[in-house]
């Protein structure tokens, strides 16, 4: 991320919203692994003071963490980043594959949709459709249906989990057992060879357990995504119905599905 033209001065700093500078910082280590503090200053081209207050809103999101001088990635492992800073995260990205999901909704469809933000996009492109039954385990879902008396909403009881604002663990799951859904609207938080994976246990299990209770799966899957990697499988790509994914999505990465005759659908 360099300043456009030359700096009159050793350490000129850029023009660039300090919002859009943390989400610069994010995607860098999430891509990189762990940067030092040191690279990220030369990086955004702003002190290393600067970089410390930022990674420290990162660090509060829960996005990132420092450990030995290194800012390391915390939502490309082990952790996944709240809820309410991934809603704010890859705009384009998730508008773009709303669009190509909303016309594949039938009017009066009973859809389950799971605690991903993604998942918010897509009810963004459906408000103004013919009622859907809308079942989830995310109150961000649930705060989206605020107001609009159009789709009925049944949310599915567990165990809070805040980072999320979701419900989750054995009585989500007991709840899903008694739900027959038309289309089921999931994320991963990566993917690797034929499996599709979530940082967290709990969630990995909600989104296993969502999959067979609907007679359609639809994927939801931005290019970042095919660079992260985490730790609990909860399902075969080959498994899915429908892979949705964003226009940035590499043309191997689309290629690669399509030889595993993965059905893709490219936003735009």
């Amino acid at each position: 991320m360099k300043a456009s033209g030359n700096p009159t001065q050793p350490g000129a700093r850029h023009s660039i919203d300090q919002s859009d500078r943390r989400k610069e910082i994010a995607a860098h280590v999430m891509e990189a692994g762990e940067v030092s503090v040191e690279d990220l200053a030369k990086f955004c081209d702003v002190s290393i003071m600067t970089i410390y207050r930022d990674v420290a809103v990162l660090e509060k999101a829960g996005v990132v963490h420092r450990s030995r001088g290194k800012v390391v990635a915390s939502a490309s492992g082990l952790h996944e980043a709240t809820a309410r800073y991934r809603l704010s995260q890859g705009a384009q990205s998730k508008e773009e594959m709303a669009r190509a999901v909303a016309p594949l909704i039938a009017p009066g469809s009973s859809v389950l949709l799971d605690d991903s933000t993604s998942s918010v996009w897509v009810l963004r492109e459906l408000k103004n459709m013919a009622p859907l039954s809308v079942v989830t385990n995310s109150l961000l879902v649930a705060s989206e249906l605020q107001g609009n008396s159009r789709h009925s909403l049944l949310l599915l009881g567990g165990e809070y989990q805040a980072w999320a604002e979701a419900t989750m663990g054995p009585l989500t799951i007991r709840n899903l057992e008694g739900i027959h859904a038309d289309v089921c609207l999931i994320s991963a938080s990566g993917v690797r060879d034929n499996l599709v994976f979530h940082p967290y246990g709990d969630v990995a299990a909600v989104k296993e357990k969502m999959m067979q209770v609907a007679e359609k799966t639809i994927l939801l899957l931005d290019h970042t995504k095919f660079r992260r990697r985490a730790l609990h499988a909860f399902g075969k790509l080959t498994e899915i119905d429908l892979v949705v994914v964003d226009s940035m999505t590499p043309a191997e990465e689309i290629e690669r599905l399509r030889d595993m005759d993965v059905e893709v659908l490219v936003g735009k």
